[in-house]
């Protein structure tokens, strides 16, 4: 990680300086009173009464195409909603402005949005799942192929350790002090120096991968195919594990030698990816810029058939810079921060963070941040991965920066508390200890957001909410369910387990937020339903069409469960009669009838057969007893167990 110039530094300059040059008065002599009007009042600290004047101008100027001072009003009336506290407004003063410095060809607006993601609030909600096809479906590519080492679904543990005073470069070590094996380590080469065997050796007695950071840190003219670059390769292919080759990475930055010409850059990085797929197939060849400047990443993309995965640098601190003078950064979060790169390449490559990190400590102002970390630790490990399906590795920069760069210490073990808290959030088997293609975590348990397409479970499930508020630090979060108050929370990490027979179908959950000072800032309600779940000899099934309840009763699909059982079934559709046949047993019954026939004596369901979308459904305890099979019901996960005799 190198001292990079942030977001708000870059722009700072520019937009100031347009505003100490304003454009001259328009001619149309309305156009000027307005001017005029809302500079007094401006001046005079009536800075309300200059709105109306400002969005006057503004909307003027827009619609004549002048879009820098279309854009310099818009800067007028945000900076007063945000002043306020009127932050819905801010919000969209700042994404017009940034919309009018892009129609003008500038990147200032950029800063813009970084503040309306700061002060937008947000509510989201996300929940386990084990439908194995949605999940691997989700976390595919548009066109449908998983790239070299890529997970079907699930995100890769990733770490720089080599300054963590517990680990080192002593890759095995990272288990026993973090509670859990790393599938990937992360180690920096320099263009002209030998392959580092010593950190794929111990990556590979570690049971992990390889991610390098290789750096021309003369600029690319010397970077050429040749001996050296072949020699490398070669000892990339013998180190016998996977490798994540980044190469001359955030080169969208000015703090790099590499940055400036983008065609030299595409050159040389297909020349690499040539090189590589010829003489180490086991080398992945990631693309990495740094989340900043934006504005700058794709002019260098070398296309999709010469990248693998595509990377990003991208860190959060409680100051620019690590600079207490300027504005404060904690309202930013590193969700938001992917959204524009994500949105971009994840539909052609899996993402990884390539670096990344959240402080707990600012040496610059000597100020205690853990809270914060932990907030954002959660936000790193547990929402990020499922808001984004293919962000598939997340390498942490385990590092105290002292009083270099940022100045800012993201080591984990510098603070048991974060430690602790680290372990905690990592334990999650969705987060995956080893790289393999097609890989996925063990418990085969996904998520998802919580929406119209995804409310309803089985047995159990965790919820997990994501909240951002403009006052940063969240006081409590309630969970209504139904109307009542279930649960609350005011400690880290947020989260609620439900079981299925608390929630009958058709409920509504509420998150209610509030700051630290008590006060309601946020409501969101979200539709959610269980569903019965069926165990046969303790294996949950799979159904195409899941249980319903009719009137009371339960009924489970009848071919699904009767096959599992190992009866044959024959389905008569111009009589709508099933006949299922097992052994000397013999089963007829008839869709919407109540009579059963079992070896040809009748009796009576409590509920009649039915068909549900196009799926034979019967009363459950009729379908487990039928042949031979004991019936039980727990209530409390809504599911039904089948055990055969």
């Amino acid at each position: 990680m190198r001292k990079r110039v942030g977001i708000l530094t870059l722009a700072a300059g520019f937009i100031a300086a347009s505003l100490a040059s304003s454009p001259a008065p328009a001619r149309a002599d309305v156009v000027w009173d307005h001017w005029q009007k809302a500079e007094s009042l401006s001046s005079s600290g009536d800075k309300g009464g200059a709105v109306p004047h400002w969005v006057f101008l503004a909307d003027y100027y827009a619609s004549t195409g002048e879009w820098e001072n279309a854009a310099l009003f818009c800067g007028k009336l945000d900076a007063y909603y945000d002043a306020l506290g009127d932050y819905d407004q801010a919000i969209y003063y700042y994404e017009l402005e940034n919309t009018y410095w892009v129609k003008a060809g500038r990147d200032w607006g950029a800063v813009k949005l970084q503040r309306a993601d700061q002060i937008r609030t947000t509510v989201e909600l996300y929940k386990q799942d084990r439908n194995q096809s949605e999940l691997k479906q989700s976390a595919l590519p548009k066109y449908g192929q998983l790239a070299k080492f890529e997970p079907a679904y699930g995100t890769y543990l990733g770490m720089y350790s080599e300054q963590d005073p517990k680990v080192g470069n002593l890759f095995s070590k990272t288990e026993s002090v973090y509670g859990k094996k790393h599938a990937i380590n992360l180690a920096y080469a320099h263009w002209g120096q030998s392959f580092p065997a010593t950190y794929a050796k111990r990556a590979k007695e570690a049971g992990g991968a390889l991610q390098i950071a290789w750096e021309p840190d003369d600029g690319l003219d010397p970077v050429s195919d040749g001996t050296y670059l072949r020699k490398w390769a070669q000892d990339a292919k013998a180190a016998g594990i996977p490798i994540f080759l980044r190469f001359a990475g955030e080169m969208n930055g000015a703090w790099v030698k590499w940055h400036g010409n983008p065609a030299q850059y595409i050159a040389k990085f297909r020349m690499l990816h040539d090189v590589f797929a010829e003489e180490a197939p086991n080398v992945a060849m990631v693309w990495s810029p740094g989340d900043v400047p934006a504005n700058d990443i794709d002019p260098y993309y070398p296309g999709d058939a010469y990248v693998d995965w595509v990377g990003v640098s991208l860190y959060i601190e409680p100051y620019e810079n690590g600079d207490p003078s300027l504005p404060s950064m904690l309202p930013t979060s590193s969700v938001e921060r992917l959204t524009r790169l994500y949105n971009t390449y994840s539909d052609r490559k899996p993402l990884m963070l390539s670096e990344t990190g959240v402080p707990h400590y600012s040496h610059a102002a000597q100020e205690d941040f853990t809270e914060w970390a932990k907030l954002n630790l959660q936000r790193l490990y547990e929402i990020m991965p499922y808001k984004y399906p293919r962000l598939k590795a997340i390498t942490y920069f385990n590092v105290d920066q002292q009083m270099e760069n940022a100045k800012n210490d993201y080591s984990l073990s510098d603070s048991s508390e974060i430690q602790a808290y680290y372990r905690q959030m990592i334990a999650n088997p969705y987060l995956l200890s080893k790289v393999a293609d097609a890989a996925k975590p063990a418990d085969g348990v996904g998520y998802v957001p919580v929406d119209a397409n995804h409310q309803s479970f089985t047995k159990q499930t965790k919820f997990i909410p994501f909240v951002k508020i403009p006052e940063v630090y969240i006081g409590k979060i309630a969970y209504v369910l139904n109307g009542r108050v279930i649960a609350t929370q005011s400690e880290l990490p947020y989260g609620l387990m439900l079981r299925a027979g608390e929630v009958p179908e058709g409920s509504v959950l509420q998150l209610k937020v509030y700051n630290q000072a008590g006060t309601q800032v946020a409501l969101r309600t979200f539709g959610i339903s269980s569903q019965v779940s069926v165990e046969i000899n303790g294996k949950e099934q799979q159904f195409e069409q899941p249980p319903v309840i009719r009137n009371g009763s339960t009924l489970t699909p009848l071919r699904a469960i009767f096959e599992a059982m190992g009866a044959k079934v024959e389905y008569d559709a111009a009589t709508k009669t099933v006949t299922a046949h097992k052994g000397s047993t013999t089963v007829r019954l008839t869709i919407g009838q109540k009579t059963v026939y079992v070896n040809g004596k009748s009796s009576e369901l409590e509920e009649p057969a039915q068909l549900v979308n196009g799926f034979t459904l019967a009363p459950a305890r009729f379908v487990g007893e039928t042949f031979g099979g004991e019936v039980a019901w727990d209530g409390s996960s809504r599911t039904v167990t089948i055990a055969t005799k």
